[in-house]
């Protein structure tokens, strides 16, 4: 099984520290707003991940993060904190704000059929671990005291942005933006002080002052506690390789003196009109949004796999309206499958080859369409049941739909044509019920109802 390694550019055989154990850390959501369908491809990346890891036989320990503190407007350790910001833009506190959202992203990871983490850790339920995490890098002078807030030197660690490729020379030769009291632009903040101490809903005493964490010692301080100082996988978004990934990479190590993580694995953006979802270019929906439009969640889902993770996926309504259909004309093949006891060997090694070969999603579905699509093909059933273990669409699961009594009282008017052998009338009956969204599916079983 390869993976591709965004530390080296390059595809690696992948070798678990533990054998048939993987610690996997993903970055969480930052719980201030609603995730939009952009940040969730991240996850249905993490989520692909897993599945195809416990599919290989791994047992696999996942972490997550909830950031309810400490992540600044601006990148540059400056701005309002976007927990803060919104608890006083809503009128609530601070908490409540956090758990609301972080509630409604879970309600998201549930419909779009990811797999929860094995961990959720807040931020704000873990300031001890960072305060200790920063009076390790205290010790080592890996940090320095500003008027702000304590930050990390990035000059005293070697290999400072290599994840990211940087050039730290030329950042420093080209820099247009006032350092105010730091000593590199690179540097970033561990611990911020409070502007006035006790205006703030989030903070805490520590031994430099009082104030909050910074964004970035969060990750570091939570993935070790519950994996480890070394682990095998990290996951997130290309966003946040130069910066937030990179930061953690230098704070851990710098930290304890071993390699961090062995494998960093980073999903491309979902791009809306051919740039990166955001609020000037559109296309920032919600799940819930979606569902609004006629739109299942699952459906999302099946157009996300169609792209690569390391590729920009390019979304529009009409894109998830064919992705739509398809997934629909999988579910109804699917559920006419019937369970002959065997599995097709042949198609399910197309399927591990493609998701061996860096989560080949896209190669690995045409493997599932043509299993689908051969004739003389056996074991369709259980083949489906081993390859939707890693798909995670649900192509098995009977849906269980509520006709509306318009549409059974229809069923009855065309099954009272069809007996008295009425077929123009029966015929023109079907169409109208397909009209308003069914399907009239006549079997020697009976007829059946549903839902296109």
């Amino acid at each position: 099984m390869k993976f591709y390694n965004t530390f080296s550019r390059k595809k690696e055989d992948f070798k678990p520290i533990k054998k048939g154990e993987v610690g996997i850390y993903s970055c969480g959501p930052t719980v201030y707003w609603y995730q939009h369908i952009g940040n969730l491809r991240t996850y249905i990346f993490s989520d692909i991940l897993k599945r195809v890891l416990e599919f290989e036989g791994h047992k696999v320990k996942h972490v997550m993060n909830v950031t309810d503190v400490g992540h600044l407007t601006s990148d540059a350790d400056s701005g309002e904190d976007k927990i803060e910001k919104a608890a006083a833009k809503e009128g609530r506190a601070a908490g409540e704000i956090a758990n609301f959202y972080l509630k409604v992203f879970k309600e998201d990871l549930e419909k779009l059929n990811i797999l929860p983490p094995s961990i959720w850790c807040k931020a704000t339920e873990h300031i001890k671990e960072q305060i200790e995490l920063i009076k390790a890098l205290e010790k080592k002078s890996y940090s320095y005291k500003t008027s702000d807030g304590i930050y990390f030197d990035t000059a005293k660690f070697r290999d400072y942005g290599k994840l990211a490729m940087l050039n730290k020379e030329g950042l420093e030769a080209g820099k247009r933006v006032d350092l105010k009291e730091k000593k590199n632009i690179t540097d970033f903040a561990l611990w911020k002080f409070s502007e006035t101490p006790g205006k703030r809903q989030q903070e805490w005493p520590s031994p430099w002052g009082i104030g909050f964490p910074g964004w970035h010692i969060e990750c570091s301080a939570m993935s070790m506690k519950y994996l480890g100082e070394h682990f095998d996988i990290h996951t997130g978004g290309i966003d946040h390789i130069s910066v937030h990934h990179s930061n953690e990479i230098a704070q851990s190590e710098a930290a304890t003196g071993k390699k961090f993580v062995n494998y960093w694995m980073h999903g491309a953006f979902l791009e809306y009109k051919g740039e990166k979802i955001s609020k000037s270019t559109g296309g920032l929906f919600t799940v819930s949004e979606l569902e609004e439009k006629g739109f299942l969640p699952l459906a999302y889902r099946y157009l996300v796999l169609t792209g690569h993770y390391r590729s920009p996926l390019e979304f529009s309504l009409e894109s998830l309206e064919s992705a739509q259909n398809s997934y629909k004309r999988l579910k109804n093949i699917a559920s006419e499958l019937k369970d002959d006891g065997k599995t097709n060997n042949n198609y399910l090694k197309k399927f591990k080859s493609a998701i061996e070969n860096d989560l080949d999603i896209p190669n690995a579905l045409a493997a599932l369409w043509g299993l689908l699509r051969d004739e003389k093909a056996d074991g369709k059933y259980r083949t489906v049941a081993e390859i939707d273990k890693v798909l995670g669409l649900g192509l098995l699961k009977k849906d269980e739909i509520c006709v509306p009594d318009e549409i059974k009282k229809l069923a009855w008017q065309r099954e009272k044509a069809r007996g008295e052998k009425n077929w123009g009338l029966a015929d023109e009956i079907r169409k109208k019920i397909a009209e308003k969204g069914y399907l009239v599916d006549d079997s020697p079983a009976g007829t059946k109802i549903k839902k296109i």
